[in-house]
């Protein structure tokens, strides 16, 4: 077992769950919503598609241990850290119906993700399947600060879209050593479990993540010389130096250092600019607005 040590959360990042956002998600948003662009519009939208039963997964393995948390500042950070992961799920299936309406077998995909996941958890150890709801949560704060700080990756997307993964950004960052506390400190899960499940989210997520852009590429008519074409140009803008990964990838590799601890990496330097503007405006598309010029 690795030393877990104390929470260094910083006083002003409060988990706050946040309901009944308005993101216009049934407006006339283009088919194509990152400069249209069909790869990378396909990629942020596939990876939509795993989070509703993602979140599912996540809440209920952090409820596995509920029961055996004693520090009630942790207890308290579960039940906002569920509200705001359940939140997310009820907002990105409203995004998801968006890509029903354009043939896109989202009901197949949540099934296939939902047998899997419970497959896992008929087999897997609780402290396996509480790995990898962390290390998915390492990820996708990783995502949420490097895609923001970068501007030009949301440059040309759609303000309604942008405003969504904004704010789902945000409350990433603010609940992003819960997963990691519940682990270290209540499942007192070893470092090798730690680095093992974190080894296996790393290839299933994108995996998973393919192979749903492959289905989607297919429903929206392109040929195989087509689809060559879109796989060619769209992994190198994810893997080419500078591209989407490699700049992350030294926050990435933070995680498999004894001691780790997700507040110890990553400070979302805007993350007061979208507070103040949404506390103005109750606006999330004013605030992803401001967030985006800011930068994180």
């Amino acid at each position: 077992m690795e030393p877990a040590g104390q929470n260094p959360r910083p006083a002003h990042y409060e988990i706050v769950p946040r309901q009944g956002l308005d993101f216009g998600l049934d407006g006339d948003i283009p088919k194509y919503w990152l400069g249209g662009d069909p790869f990378k519009t396909r990629f942020f939208d596939a990876m939509s598609t795993l989070f509703p039963e993602g979140e599912k997964f996540f809440i209920t393995c952090v409820r596995d241990y509920r029961d055996q948390i004693t520090d009630p500042v942790l207890n308290q950070e579960v039940k906002d850290f569920m509200r705001q992961e359940g939140q997310h799920g009820m907002v990105h299936t409203q995004f998801n119906n968006r890509l029903k309406a354009q043939g896109v077998g989202v009901d197949g995909i949540e099934e296939q993700m939902k047998r899997i996941l419970g497959r896992i958890r008929k087999i897997m150890p609780r402290t396996f399947t509480l790995g990898q709801t962390a290390a998915a949560e390492h990820m996708t704060a990783i995502m949420a600060h490097s895609f923001f700080h970068r501007r030009e990756v949301m440059e040309d997307a759609d303000p309604r879209i942008r405003a969504m993964y904004a704010w789902h950004a945000v409350e990433e960052i603010e609940h992003k050593a819960v997963a990691y506390d519940v682990l270290t400190k209540v499942a007192k899960a070893s470092y090798f479990m730690r680095i093992f499940t974190m080894l296996y989210v790393s290839l299933i997520f994108p995996l998973h993540t393919f192979m749903i852009m492959s289905h989607m590429f297919k429903v929206d008519g392109f040929g195989w010389r087509q689809r060559a074409g879109l796989w060619f140009k769209g992994l190198w803008w994810l893997y080419k130096p500078g591209g989407l990964y490699l700049p992350v990838i030294p926050h990435y590799l933070k995680y498999y250092v004894p001691g780790y601890h997700p507040w110890k990496e990553g400070k979302m330097f805007s993350y007061e600019r979208w507070l103040e503007v949404f506390g103005q405006t109750n606006d999330p598309i004013a605030a992803g607005n401001a967030l985006h010029a800011t930068g994180i």
